[in-house]
């Protein structure tokens, strides 16, 4: 899924906000997510997973053209960890796509804060 699909799913479980209202709603969500994230925070979405960042260290690492050692510098990289519920739903034994969807989109309800 690409971010104007996520819009366009937004926007037809809600015809009364119009679909330039749901791209700044899609905007401002993941523009909150990166923000905590980018501060050193951690995002906790309930049935869904949390995002943090990690420290990696400095490395020395190859070109893999010429093979010589290149100096990788420390960063910080985004980690995931789902949620135990969307881990359960995703690994259900008989699950079936329509049952993810319907916990996705259950998800989606709880975020945005709008009932169908």
């Amino acid at each position: 899924m690409v971010k104007s699909e996520l819009v366009d799913a937004l926007h037809k479980n809600h015809p009364e906000i119009t679909l330039e209202e749901c791209g700044k709603i899609v905007d401002l969500f993941f523009g909150e997510i990166v923000g905590r994230l980018a501060d050193g925070g951690r995002v906790e979405l309930r049935g869904f997973g949390a995002f943090s960042t990690r420290r990696r260290e400095a490395k020395n690492g190859r070109n893999p053209r010429t093979g010589a050692s290149v100096a990788v510098p420390a960063k910080r990289a985004i980690h995931f960890k789902p949620g135990r519920s969307m881990h359960g739903r995703l690994n259900k034994a008989n699950a079936t796509l329509a049952e993810v969807r319907g916990g996705l989109e259950n998800l989606h309800t709880e975020i945005i804060g709008f009932s169908a």
